[in-house]
């Protein structure tokens, strides 16, 4: 009888331990100052604090001021070396692959947090952030080869990168800068070949959060349409008529915007031809010849109107020339912000935001990045802070 008296009080002692265990797993603010600050910096920095910084924090925490110990763990070099290359890499290449060199893409990006650079001009800029190292080949417009010796060497992104421009470094007109669209490694990606429509989708992609299916749209008009697009895929004008026009309608005038541009695979380098509209824009005529003929870089937003009016254009006319008002037109969207503030709470929190708190997360602090100047430094604050209790 001691003997089942004994193994049911350890089996009821157990399952109490059990509970307390879930219990403390399910609410995260049981953790002390010291957990919360460690959490806090290792997802920021991706590195545990020194042990002087984490009692910083902790202090800074218990005295109900989380975002300063944020601000302590942004300091951090590995912030800028490691967690904003990652959170830039899968925009630069069309795998979406974060396993890429630091390039010319990245260190802009890199360069916009850090100095607190209106991110909404991320499409539109002229600028380029090259590093400032002894030893580091100067920068060149048909090589990588700059930033690679900068990331062999493991030269502190936080200090080194300065702001240049893209209209002094690649030979561009001032008017056909385009923030990241424009650098060597955007162009070497999605200007390649192909009839820059990439271009368009990859950035829609990475900066609105949304595929070409998100926002096929039927009801727009055809009209510009490009001529290599067949209306009867296969012999079936159902396909293209239910599928095909509801991206090519909205995407074909806005991609017009990069008309002008190229990237040579021979020279390594990107090209502009300013008022000439380049080949791959005219390919497959013969597809459909009443097709749109493109004939110079106008673009127009269709999708101002429409079920895509939900992505909060600005009170813009939403037509333009050139890539750097279309990137503006891009980026001053509703969609824009909220997209940006996705990407780094699953950068930092470790997961998609899916609850009701993680949605209010984050329309509270979009809110706050576009009434703030779009500082991108300030949201990874922000997040972290929301989550540092996971």
């Amino acid at each position: 009888m001691k003997t089942v008296t004994r193994n049911t009080t350890a089996r009821r002692i157990g399952a109490a331990l059990l509970a307390v265990c879930s219990l403390q797993a399910a609410m995260p603010g049981w953790a002390g100052p010291r957990e919360q600050a460690k959490r806090l910096h290792d997802r920021i920095a991706g590195v545990p604090p020194t042990e002087q910084v984490l009692s910083l924090m902790a202090a800074d925490i218990l005295a109900g001021n989380p975002n300063a110990a944020a601000q302590r763990a942004l300091a951090n070099k590995n912030f800028y070396n490691v967690t904003l290359k990652n959170f830039a890499a899968p925009a630069t290449n069309r795998d979406q692959s974060v396993f890429v060199p630091l390039n010319d893409y990245t260190a802009t990006v890199i360069g916009m947090v850090r100095d607190d650079v209106d991110f909404s001009t991320v499409l539109s800029a002229d600028l380029l952030y090259v590093g400032n190292a002894s030893g580091a080949p100067a920068y060149s417009p048909a090589s990588n080869a700059h930033y690679q010796y900068l990331e062999d060497n493991g030269v502190n992104l936080q200090t080194a990168l300065q702001p240049a421009t893209q209209s002094g470094l690649l030979g561009l007109p001032v008017s056909a800068t385009a923030g990241v669209m424009t650098t060597r490694t955007a162009a070497q990606a999605f200007f390649i070949a192909g009839t820059n429509r990439a271009m368009f989708r990859f950035t829609l992609m990475n900066y609105l959060c949304r595929d070409m299916e998100a926002v096929l749209d039927t009801t727009r008009p055809p009209d510009r349409i490009r001529q290599d697009v067949s209306r009867s895929p296969g012999g079936d004008s159902r396909v293209f008529l239910n599928n095909c026009i509801g991206c090519h309608s909205g995407m074909d005038p806005l991609a017009q915007a990069f008309a002008y541009y190229n990237y040579n695979e021979t020279t390594g380098r990107i090209e502009y031809s300013a008022n000439a509209v380049q080949p791959k824009y005219l390919i497959n005529s013969d597809n459909f010849k009443a097709g749109y003929v493109t004939t110079n870089d106008q673009w127009d937003n269709y999708w101002r109107k429409g079920q895509n009016s939900l992505l909060g254009w600005d009170s813009g006319s939403g037509s333009g020339s050139g890539a750097k008002s279309m990137g503006q037109e891009l980026a001053r969207s509703d969609a824009f912000a909220q997209c940006q503030v996705e990407k780094v709470f699953k950068t930092v929190c470790l997961r998609n935001p899916e609850s009701t708190a993680d949605r209010d997360t984050v329309q509270t602090v979009k809110n706050s990045f576009k009434t703030g100047g779009y500082r991108m430094k300030q949201v990874f604050a922000d997040v972290a802070v929301t989550c540092m209790g996971d």
